[in-house]
This record gives C-alpha cells, sequence and structure tokens, in this order.
C-alpha cells in the first residue's frame, strides 16, 4: 500500500488565508486631538465622516467639523437618520448621529474638549436626536455626564424628539469630558456637542463647584426645549436667535402665542450694558411680552425629568430681562410687583423698567418638587400692563463629585493615546468609583482629588519607549509594566518618582544599561526592582552597552529604509520561493531540526512533569487567565527563574478529552523548530491535565488583528512578511520534515502566536494527524 502523502492536505489553502488577511488588513489612521477654533468655540457633528467639516448657513458660518480627535479612534459607529425623520427641516447636524454600542450597563464613552482655560466659565451644549438611526423605533434611556457629576438622563417621549440640554460651568482643568453612560436602557447616541466661552462676569452663580443647568421643558409652541426664551410675535413667523445675534451663540427662541398676551416692539437699539452680567443679545430685548387686558402676567415650571434633581428639593436660578420699549407719557407709569410662588422677589418694592436700556432681575429660589409660578402684577398706581422681555430658568446643583488630580489625569490620557490602549480607560480615570479604570488603584478623600497609586499594565501589548508621563504620577508607588514589548533604554525619570516602591519591567525588550540612581534604590531597599528577560539590558559597562546601541541603531535605519514597494515584491517572492525550493528546504531542515531545537528550547525546565500543586503555585493558583480553548482554560505563571509560561489546562467540560491531551503532548515532544510553540512540560496528576508551554507575549495573531480595527500599534507591511514567513516555515516543517508527516488540520489566526518581537510560532496541535505508511 502506498504512503499517504502531504500534499494532500489542505494547509496551502490555510496558508494563503493567513497570507491575505496579514496583507490587506489596514492599519487604522492615528487621532488627532481636537482644538478650539478662532472664536474659542468648539461645534462637533457627531456622525459625519472622521476629518470632515462644513460651514453652517444657519450660524452665517460657524464651521462644524467631525468628532475625530475629541472621542477615541475606533470609539463609536456613525447611523444616518431614517426615514421618514430625515424629511423635517433639520440643521445638517441632526440628519446623522455617533452612537456607542457597549458591554453594557455601566460603560461610559466620553468626548474630551481640549484647549481650555482653568478656572473660566463655559456654555456646554449636546444636541440629541433619535431619528430612528438604528431600526429599532425603541428611542434609548442614558446618563449624560459632565466630568465625574451627573448631568442629566436623557430620553424620549417620541422618535422624532429634538433633546437639547445646556450647562454652565468652571473647567477646573484646561479639558472637559463629556460623557454618555449605558444604563441597559438602549445604546447611547448623541448628535453633537458645543463648547463656548463666557466672559468672567457673565453668570456668576456659576462657581468651581456649582453648575447651571438650564431647564429642558417642552412647550407645543416651542421647537427646542431649551428654557431660554424671548417674545418676538407671531408663532408663525417663529425665530431663534443664536450666533452671530449672541456672541456667545446661546439659543434664544420664541414662546409662542399666549391668547391673553399681545408684544410691542421696537426698531431701536437697546443698550444691554446695565446687564452686563447676562450678556443677553440686543435684538432679544427688542420686543416683550405684556397682557392684551389686565393687570397681570403668569408663567410657571415644573421639575425638569431630565435633571431629575436627586436631593427632592431643588435650587432654580431665574433670570429675568426687562426693558421699557414705549416712550411713556409724563402721565403714564408702568410699575409692576414680582411675585414668585406669591411672594415677592425683594420684599415689598415694586419694579420700572428703564426706557431702551435692559436689566437683569434674578431670584434664587429653593423649594420642593412641585410647580412654580412667576407673576407680573401691575401696582395699584400704574396705568400700563407689566412686561417681559426674555427670560432663563435654571436648577442650580452642587458638583460633589471629586476628579482625579489633573496631573495625573493628563498623564494617564497621554499613557492610554502613546499606547493606544482600550479597556474602560474612559472619561476620569478613578472617579466615579465605578467608572474607575481598569488595572489603577487610587487614593479617595472626601475633601481633596483622587490621586493614583498603583499601575498594573502587564500583558498589555505595549510597545515603544516608556513614556516620559509615567514620571508625572508623582503618587505611583507600584508600576507593573511586564510582559510587553517595551524598547529602548530604561529612562532616568524612574528612579525620580517620588512614590515608587515597586517597578516591574520584565519581559520586554528594553537596553542598555540600569540607570544608577534605580540601581541605588534597588540596593537600599526602597524599591523592588524587576528587569529580568529583557534580552538587550547589559552591565554596567560603557563599552559594551555601547556596542549594543551601535547594532540597534544600524537594525533600525536598516528597517525605516524598506519601503512598502519592495515588501510588497517580497511577499511575491516569498511565495516562489518556498514553491520552486521545497525539496532544497526539505534537507536543510531535516539536518537542522536538532539543531533548532537546542537554540530555541534554552529554559532549564523543559520536558518537566509538574504535579498539579506546582501549578497552582506557578500560576498564583490560577489567578490570570490569558485565554481559553476547546481543550479548557490557558492562566498567566512564573517559573522558578520567574521566566513567564502559559499554563493550557484541561476542563470536565472541554470538547476534547484525553486522547486530544495525549496527541497534543506527544507531538510537541518531538517537534522542535523556531516557528512551533514549545512544550516546557506537563503534569498528569490524578484527575488533572495540564500542558506547560512558553509563554508569548505577543498574544495571537486573531486578536492582534481585530485590535488594528479599534486603534492598536498597526503591522508595517515588512512585518506582516515576516509573521506569513514564519507561519509558512513552521507548516512546512511540520508537513516536510517530521517522520512521519504531522498536518495541522485547524490552522487559522487564533492558532497562531505572536513573541515579544512579533515573531509567528505555531501553536494547538490536538487536532494534528498523523500521515503514516
Amino acid at each position: 500500500m502506498a504512503p499517504a502523502t502531504p500534499t494532500a492536505s489542505p494547509r496551502p489553502l490555510a496558508l494563503l488565508l493567513v497570507l491575505l488577511i496579514l496583507c490587506f488588513v489596514s492599519p487604522d489612521q492615528l487621532a488627532v486631538h481636537g482644538q478650539p477654533d478662532a472664536l474659542g468655540f468648539i461645534s462637533i457633528d457627531c456622525g459625519i465622516a472622521d476629518g470632515t467639516s462644513y460651514s453652517d448657513e444657519s450660524t452665517q458660518g460657524l464651521r462644524f467639523v467631525s468628532d475625530a480627535g475629541f472621542v477615541d479612534a475606533g470609539t463609536g459607529t456613525n447611523a444616518d437618520i431614517n426615514p421618514p425623520y430625515n424629511d423635517r427641516d433639520l440643521a445638517p447636524r441632526y440628519l446623522n448621529v455617533r452612537y456607542f454600542p457597549t458591554a453594557g450597563a455601566g460603560a461610559r464613552s466620553c468626548y474630551t474638549l481640549r484647549g481650555l482655560s482653568p478656572r473660566a466659565r463655559y456654555l456646554v451644549r449636546g444636541s440629541f436626536y433619535y431619528g430612528n438611526h438604528d431600526s429599532l423605533n425603541r428611542p434609548p434611556t442614558f446618563d449624560l455626564y459632565l466630568g465625574v457629576n451627573r448631568w442629566a438622563t436623557v430620553n424620549f417621549t417620541a422618535a422624532d424628539d429634538i433633546v437639547i440640554l445646556e450647562a454652565t460651568v468652571v473647567s477646573q482643568a484646561d479639558f472637559l469630558q463629556v460623557c454618555l453612560v449605558d444604563m441597559g436602557r438602549g445604546t447611547p447616541f448623541i448628535s453633537g456637542l458645543d463648547l463656548r466661552p463666557l466672559k468672567a462676569a457673565m453668570y456668576p452663580e456659576a462657581t468651581v463647584n456649582q453648575s447651571l443647568f438650564l431647564l429642558s421643558l417642552r412647550r407645543p409652541a416651542a421647537k427646542f426645549t431649551v428654557n431660554r426664551y424671548h417674545f418676538w410675535r407671531p408663532a408663525s413667523a417663529y425665530r431663534v436667535f443664536r450666533y452671530p445675534f449672541d456672541p456667545h451663540d446661546r439659543i434664544w427662541q420664541s414662546y409662542g402665542d399666549i391668547a391673553p398676551w399681545t408684544n410691542i416692539t421696537t426698531a431701536a437699539t437697546v443698550d444691554v450694558s446695565n446687564s452686563n452680567s447676562s450678556g443677553e443679545p440686543s435684538v432679544v430685548v427688542q420686543s416683550a411680552a405684556t397682557p392684551v387686558n389686565g393687570s397681570r402676567l403668569d408663567f410657571s415650571w415644573s421639575p425638569d425629568n431630565y435633571l431629575n434633581n436627586d436631593n427632592g428639593n431643588p435650587a432654580y436660578l431665574l433670570l429675568l430681562y426687562f426693558a421699557e420699549l414705549q416712550q411713556l407719557q409724563s402721565n403714564a407709569l408702568r410699575r409692576f410687583d414680582i411675585l414668585v410662588d406669591g411672594a415677592s422677589w425683594n420684599g415689598s418694592q415694586s419694579y420700572s423698567p428703564k426706557y431702551l436700556s435692559a436689566e437683569v432681575v434674578e431670584r434664587m429660589v429653593v423649594q420642593g418638587s412641585g410647580q412654580h409660578t412667576v407673576s407680573l402684577v401691575a401696582t395699584p398706581e400704574a396705568t400700563l400692563p407689566p412686561i417681559l422681555n426674555a427670560f432663563e430658568i435654571y436648577s442650580v446643583r452642587q458638583m460633589t463629585g471629586i476628579a482625579t488630580d489633573n496631573g495625573d489625569a493628563k498623564a494617564m490620557m497621554a499613557i492610554r493615546t502613546m499606547y493606544m490602549l482600550k479597556k474602560n480607560w474612559m472619561g476620569d480615570p478613578c472617579a466615579p468609583k465605578a467608572f474607575a479604570w481598569d488595572g489603577l488603584n487610587c487614593s479617595y478623600s472626601s475633601s481633596s482629588p483622587a490621586y493614583i497609586t498603583a499601575l498594573k499594565l502587564a500583558s498589555s501589548m505595549l510597545t515603544g519607549a516608556v513614556n516620559p508621563s509615567f514620571g508625572d504620577l508623582k503618587s505611583l508607588q507600584y508600576l507593573d509594566l511586564s510582559n510587553n514589548s517595551l524598547s529602548g533604554p530604561i529612562p532616568d525619570f524612574l528612579a525620580q518618582m517620588p512614590s515608587l516602591t515597586y517597578l516591574d519591567l520584565s519581559s520586554n525588550k528594553l537596553s542598555g544599561s540600569i540607570p544608577a540612581a534605580l540601581l541605588q534604590k534597588h540596593q537600599n531597599g526602597s524599591l523592588v526592582l524587576r528587569i529580568d528577560n529583557n534580552a538587550n539590558i547589559c552591565d554596567n559597562g560603557a563599552s559594551t552597552c555601547a556596542q549594543d546601541d551601535k547594532k540597534k541603531n544600524r537594525t533600525l535605519a536598516i528597517a525605516v529604509a524598506v519601503p512598502i514597494a519592495v515588501a510588497t515584491l517580497l511577499f511575491v517572492a516569498a511565495i516562489l520561493i518556498l514553491h520552486r525550493r521545497r525539496n532544497k528546504q526539505d534537507t536543510w531542515m531535516t539536518k537542522n531540526a536538532r539543531l533548532n531545537s537546542h537554540r530555541e528550547r534554552s529554559n532549564i525546565f523543559e520536558n518537566r512533569q509538574f504535579s498539579y500543586k506546582e501549578l497552582k503555585l506557578i500560576t498564583a493558583n490560577f489567578r490570570e487567565e490569558i485565554g481559553r480553548g476547546g481543550f479548557g482554560l490557558v492562566f498567566l505563571g512564573y517559573l522558578e527563574n520567574e521566566s513567564p509560561v502559559a499554563v493550557k489546562t484541561h476542563s470536565k467540560t472541554s470538547s476534547q478529552g484525553d486522547k486530544e491531551f495525549q496527541y497534543e503532548a506527544q507531538h510537541l515532544s518531538r517537534v522542535h523548530h523556531r516557528n512551533l510553540v514549545s512544550l516546557i512540560g506537563y503534569c498528569k496528576d490524578k484527575k488533572h491535565l495540564a500542558l506547560v508551554y512558553e509563554y508569548m507575549h505577543g498574544g495571537d495573531l486573531e486578536d492582534r488583528l481585530r485590535g488594528e480595527a479599534s486603534v492598536t500599534m498597526p503591522l508595517s507591511w515588512h512585518r506582516r512578511l515576516k509573521i506569513a514567513l514564519d507561519s509558512a516555515q513552521g507548516l512546512e516543517y511540520l508537513h516536510k520534515s517530521c517522520q512521519p508527516p504531522l498536518i495541522h488540520r485547524d490552522v487559522k489566526t487564533k492558532n497562531i502566536l505572536l513573541s515579544a518581537d512579533l515573531e509567528a510560532k505555531i501553536s494547538d496541535f490536538g487536532l494534528m494527524k498523523v500521515f503514516a505508511g
């Protein structure tokens, strides 16, 4: 009977698939941080294509930009409004949204507005129009946060509702964050986000510890929910005043027609300098409401369901704008009392507006959650009814949330950007506690900012140099950067971190000498320092380090000089070489298989039989899960010499049983190649089965490629080619050089593992097939 031929295997097809995936997954573009425009405005249309912008006609040229640079790249998805909701007469920003599919309730997605002046006052506005963008016809409900404090709960009564929320805040730093929080009641989304600087004298009630939230009560005649009204009529000529009429781009909308009211207008300019603290535009107060027949004017409001004050005793700030628009005769008198819930706002004193000179009257009202009414009532001696030119109503709320220290927060954002980390790293690093970033420990105080005390970034696929921003974490005591691909020298600033007592840089690609100050701290016992498994770390001999640096510089220069075109040609040539020289390569690989085995398997614990007790010890009782598959769970462990290993345990519910376990152990014990994962040892202790592999710092290729789509350090073209060739060499060795030949029947990107320097190795041999005679 003729021996089975390995050439009948499906391996070439699987390899071709791997090569295609490697070469045609495109890397993401890096985010560019957005900044205010020349006016100090930030105007974001959430949902337009990244990097695009347009000039808005309704605001006479304000430029609206995409949210690229304000939100992490790869975060959220753009969508268009669906018919019939896109047929309304809408501004461009309401025709699309960005929505944020998340891992579930409690996840937050944040916008970061940069370039602000600390302790300056700003208006922040969020706009939301559902419009059935997800084709579900189920408007979601989600929370909106301003920094670490809850702003509002966004909900809708209909799919075509437009919700606009405004806040007046004082920024504590040079950035401000607005976050959408998933409540498990639909996917959060946003249509637009604006930031407008305000003059120092405006809205003095807004402080670092207190913000103003404009009420968002619906009126049948009003276009938007914002409770900032003027009294131009008629309603058929509905008018909204914003920029450029209002230099701060506040939205002033018409209150609408009220049957018992009429209005008075003037074409004359109204002096607004006397009410400079509110900064209302002149056009807004050039019209006023007044009763048709009668001596009083009333309007009411109720608690805002969006703001949903938690204390049950909300405080309101009323801003009432008055200006006399008629030149009164000597015997005419307009005088009225201003009552709030029936009580005079300033005792017994009545009020008379000044001719063509605007004033603002304000009153803080602390009441329960019921309805409140403002009444303007003519005094007995008055000959003319009261008037009202405009008004605003704010909810006043203490900002009790305590954020992360500004320096720590900026350092963490820089680290996130540098290494393009995803995780749950959105918004403030430490606060609120429920949203604290993974891998951080923070110290909290009731009266001072939170500080970061521990940062655990082991096995986080970090590449490049150790970022200087780590040195800005002045309260950091514990820093774990192990099992990554960090390169370059160990920086001196690590020795200058005042609180650092534990530093783990093991299992990276660091090079050069250890800073003397860092060694001194380690030697005097003030710092635990781990730097093992960095092949290019040399002792402090200057000549040795200098030689290493020269080699590294030469290698880097060569790598940078290789253009993409050459890499593409090499890719094609590699396939031809593999095909034409298969026989020659078979002979070479057979002769050198034993040499490769000796070279690649340098660990002194190879082929070791572990007890289950030893496995619990080296994995810290199976603490850190790093993977799972058909065989069971995989855990990170450390041998006695602190070398990292991957421990694959057999699960009782596994679809693969003792037979597959024995196959994998058997195959791994006899195949030795630089592009095959090495077996360190195994465990067969009563009912416990496990395999102990060399640990692959770069993870698996599937996760690496998936990570590139959501911003991970992209693979260069020559690196993709190298990974493809490594995979081909490993498969070719199994296919041609093993006796009898072995065919890997589960070739996929999940089973191609990467070392710290992205060398590819084939894994998962449980489903191999032996071709025997």
